[in-house]
């Protein structure tokens, strides 16, 4: 197994996409056929996943085939079938099914494969990482959560509720049969997410004396994927049993596309608790009650209209109380330490020459510059001309720009996206404003995702902060969405509040707008942020924005798929930085054509 995970984790470089993932299955079925001792096992893997967290697809393919060895898959599956027969709740059962699985099968395999406990832990690591967000939204995924803390961490706090559930799913580390656990598995679905099923449809005895004569006789189409319609029942059945022991959050595999375009409904009970939820996971506001409601009220118009700001210091800096969130944020901030570390001289390096070239042009912009003029200081040398002549420029006056006559705000994507280029992302936006410093440019940095109907801006320096605070940039980590439009409209806002004549925005961003929009009771725009419609807003706020006056640079570090949305939405004033020693260079020039122009 540990050769299997270390081949697959060199297959991330190779050049064909199609031959890449026909060897990352052919040894994910190698590694489930070797766990299982059957050969002939029928398998599911979603080579996808793999993509995401080579640890949880690995550990995936493990548990598929620890399941099979141990337990009955066929017998999982049917259950899963005639459970839905019965009208059962897919999402809730499948969630339920995967935490079944998992502690099922966990003390046999490690008893036999030590190396498995490791790779549990961190797949767990992954997943916490990846899809905490998402899984905090129900109480399973509270759940999940929890068991896979105490899984990683030991004993966790959990409260009573949880701690029941997940007590429970541990009694199956002991599970002799297949029936004993189904047995935890629809107690715990009647218990949790139906308390009347059984009221109603009968005992799980009765759930599994359905017959394949009733299961034909019901339109499996209504719970396929949109690809599947014309399958049959016996590929639902497989479907859900590949999904019963997947770890990664299923809407993240098997139905992104739909995601990105979902719309969620909340009711105005939800909607009341999301404040207490961003405030505990984003830490408190520096803003007070009666300014945050302003700032709404002045920003969050058209497009944006069912949206909400909520501006913040970021978790590490105003805590509501230490949770995973908090550690999460700690820990990133260390990698991205260390990375800078390992990458010290060059960022030095791009430092001083972005300072020395913004120094320049400063410096030029100081110059002295002496004009003859009619008014000023008289010039006795020109006094012969009176009288002689129609030359009224008796006089010299000296002109000065005003070296320090402008300020920058450095907005940075904090999306999910960009968790694989976090560290190089925060590399940047600390080297910008080091240079910024060095200088004497007051200049603002935050970074923006968007959770909810929340686009949270997370302040790591203010504009007339010493250079000491350009270190909490490293604190930079990312998660949830991104609302383009409404961060760089905001942005804007800040910087139209500054007496400085010259205005100057740069957007650090990956050039994908994309945002599950949460609608509340009569909201006024159910369209979902993603894809045309997202891109086509944000581009018009970049040209509105420059509209005002304020100069605006996208430096683009995503993806080269997305270049061509990233080129629509900033236009000619768009640079795309392939690598790190590039960086000074590039933002450089743009910043000096803008002093020198202004």
């Amino acid at each position: 197994m540990k050769e299997s995970l270390e081949y697959l984790a060199s297959l991330e470089g190779e050049p064909e996409e199609a031959e890449r993932q026909m060897e990352i299955e052919q040894r994910m079925q190698n590694l489930c056929w070797t766990v299982s001792g059957d050969y002939s096992l029928r398998l599911k893997l979603d080579t996808r996943a793999f993509a995401r967290s080579k640890y949880a697809a690995l550990y995936d393919a493990v548990k598929q085939g620890a399941f099979a060895k141990f337990f009955s898959k066929e017998e999982l599956g049917m259950y899963l079938v005639k459970k839905l027969y019965f009208g059962a709740k897919e999402q809730e059962l499948l969630q339920l099914s995967q935490l079944c699985v998992d502690c099922a099968v966990l003390r046999r395999i490690t008893g036999e494969r030590k190396g498995v406990e490791e790779l549990r832990k961190k797949a767990f690591l992954d997943v916490l990482d990846q899809d905490f967000h998402r899984m905090t939204a129900s109480f399973l995924g509270q759940v999940k959560i929890s068991l896979m803390k105490e899984a990683v961490y030991g004993q966790e706090a959990m409260t009573d509720r949880i701690r029941r559930v997940v007590d429970r799913l541990q009694e199956l580390h002991g599970a002799e049969d297949t029936l004993e656990v189904l047995r935890c598995l629809d107690e715990l679905y009647n218990q949790l997410v139906d308390r009347h099923f059984e009221e109603k449809y009968g005992p799980l005895e009765t759930v599994l004396a359905v017959t394949m004569e009733d299961l034909k006789e019901f339109n499996w189409k209504d719970f396929l994927e949109e690809e599947l319609y014309e399958e049959d029942m016996d590929r639902y059945l497989e479907q859900l049993t590949q999904a019963a022991s997947t770890l990664q959050e299923r809407d993240s595999q098997e139905t992104r596309t739909r995601a990105k375009s979902r719309v969620v409904l909340v009711d105005e009970e939800a909607a009341a608790k999301m404040y207490s939820y961003i405030e505990l996971n984003y830490g408190r506001s520096y803003l007070n009650e009666r300014e945050q409601r302003r700032r709404n009220g002045l920003l969050c118009r058209g497009a944006h209209a069912d949206c909400q700001l909520y501006f913040t210091d970021g978790i590490l800096e105003n805590m509501v109380r230490k949770n995973y969130q908090s550690e999460y944020a700690r820990r990133a901030k260390e990698v991205n330490l260390r990375i800078y570390g390992n990458h010290f001289r060059v960022a030095r390096r791009n430092i001083e020459q972005l300072s020395d070239a913004l120094r320049r042009s400063l410096q030029a912009r100081s110059e002295r510059e002496v004009v003859s003029m009619d008014y000023g200081a008289i010039v006795p040398a020109r006094l012969w001309k009176v009288g002689r002549s129609r030359d009224t420029r008796l006089f010299q006056k000296e002109i000065r720009k005003n070296s320090t006559d402008f300020a920058v705000y450095v907005l940075i994507d904090a999306s999910g996206s960009q968790r694989n280029r976090q560290s190089l992302v925060a590399i940047q936006g600390f080297m910008l404003s080091e240079a910024l410093s060095n200088v004497g440019i007051p200049h603002m940095v935050a970074g923006f995702c968007t959770f909810w109907d929340y686009t949270v801006m997370r302040r790591f320096r203010d504009y007339e902060e010493g250079r000491e605070a350009n270190r909490r940039i490293f604190e930079f980590h990312a998660s949830s969405n991104n609302r383009d439009g409404l961060a760089i409209r905001t942005a804007a806002w800040s910087l139209s509040q500054r007496e400085e004549e010259n205005k100057i925005l740069i957007v650090l961003s990956d050039g994908r707008p994309n945002d599950q929009i949460v609608n509340r009771p009569n909201s006024r725009n159910p369209a979902s942020y993603c894809g045309e419609y997202a891109v086509r807003d944000t581009a018009l706020e970049v040209r509105r924005v420059r509209s005002q006056g304020i100069s605006v640079l996208g430096v683009f570090a995503g993806e080269e798929q997305d270049l061509q949305a990233e080129r629509r939405i900033f236009g000619k004033d768009f640079a795309y930085i392939r690598n790190i020693m590039n960086f000074s260079h590039v933002v450089g020039l743009y910043l000096q054509k803008q002093l020198d122009e202004t």
